[in-house]
């Protein structure tokens, strides 16, 4: 059982308070990385929707150019790495555009390839982790957040989403978002929401965000407001439309003009907050204290295993 620590307050100024402005310092020196993982079908505006969060071009969309040409594809794994600076913070984002799941005949295991890069990101920061002489820094690579896009039927899930989003939820911190979020009508989008949250519960699917003995009432209660607006509805655009008489960023639909950072219209600001103004630091500590953590555990448990079986006998001969 630990002992309490009686807490005393010094007579009179050490300056030891000082100590966040010199965590703040080194880190602002370093600068901070975020990696972001998309899943989804084709066609669902995954490069749009990240260009549109982070308010860069990031990543080259593979929509359409002209009407009537066909959706281009990402057909493989591909990382894009930025750095991106804010008021003297720099982040070093680390974008991972992964190929349209479920758009073949067979999908048969189709998630495996992404589920494979965020398992071997774990274990190249191991492997990094274990050397006899480690670098200062070890690159991180981990995937910090996956965004999950839905399609927005207004039905249910398709059983491949369910299946891919259970998969993943085990290795990584799932965040779904409902794409293209302004085709359907506002009870449309919300009774589609309330089927999505159903049948994440019966499926017994856990996303983030997830709550822990270090967090306060506060960071409660937001984890709570967040559970129960998954998943976000949203729309995303990189254009500029004027809407009364003021530019802002958004896109024509058959309804009218969608400022996309209107709370009326879709729930863009609430996701862009969540990852970046009230969770970011979360996503990345969640990351390294349980999803690495449990892999970490299992591959040093497995080692420990192997050893024993090739550990010579002793031998039995009198």
């Amino acid at each position: 059982m630990a002992t309490e620590v009686e807490e005393v307050r010094a007579t009179s100024y050490v300056g030891f308070d000082t100590i966040t402005q010199q965590i703040e310092h080194k880190l602002l020196k370093r600068g901070f990385q975020f990696n972001v993982i998309v899943v989804g079908q084709t066609g669902l505006g995954k490069s749009t929707l990240i260009n549109t969060i982070f308010a860069s071009h990031l990543i080259d969309s593979k929509g359409r150019l002209e009407a009537d040409e066909p959706i281009r594809q990402t057909t493989e794994i591909q990382a894009a790495s930025h750095v991106i600076s804010e008021n003297g913070v720099r982040l070093r984002l680390n974008i991972v555009d992964t190929p349209g799941y479920g758009d073949n005949l067979n999908n048969e295991n189709c998630w495996d390839p992404i589920v494979k890069y965020i398992k071997d990101q774990h274990s190249a920061y191991l492997r990094k982790e274990l050397t006899a002489v480690r670098d200062r820094y070890i690159q991180d690579t981990r995937i910090h957040c996956c965004l999950f896009f839905i399609n927005p039927t207004g039905h249910s899930l398709r059983p491949i989403d369910i299946i891919v989003m259970k998969k993943l939820s085990e290795v990584v911190n799932v965040v779904p978002v409902i794409a293209k979020a302004d085709s359907l009508t506002m009870d449309e989008r919300d009774i589609f929401k309330q089927r999505i949250r159903a049948e994440l519960v019966y499926h017994n699917i856990v996303l983030y965000p997830f709550d822990t003995d270090e967090n306060d009432d506060e960071e409660l209660r937001l984890n709570e407001r967040i559970r129960n607006m998954i998943p976000f509805a949203v729309v995303g655009s990189e254009r500029n439309v004027l809407i009364d008489g003021k530019t802002v960023r958004g896109r024509k639909n058959r309804w009218g003009v969608i400022n996309i950072e209107d709370e009326r219209h879709c729930e863009f600001v609430y996701l862009r907050n969540f990852l970046t103004r009230t969770h970011l630091q979360d996503l990345i500590e969640t990351t390294a204290q349980i999803h690495y953590e449990a892999f970490r555990s299992k591959q040093l448990l497995a080692l420990k295993e192997n050893a024993k079986e090739a550990a010579p006998r002793p031998s039995t001969n009198q």
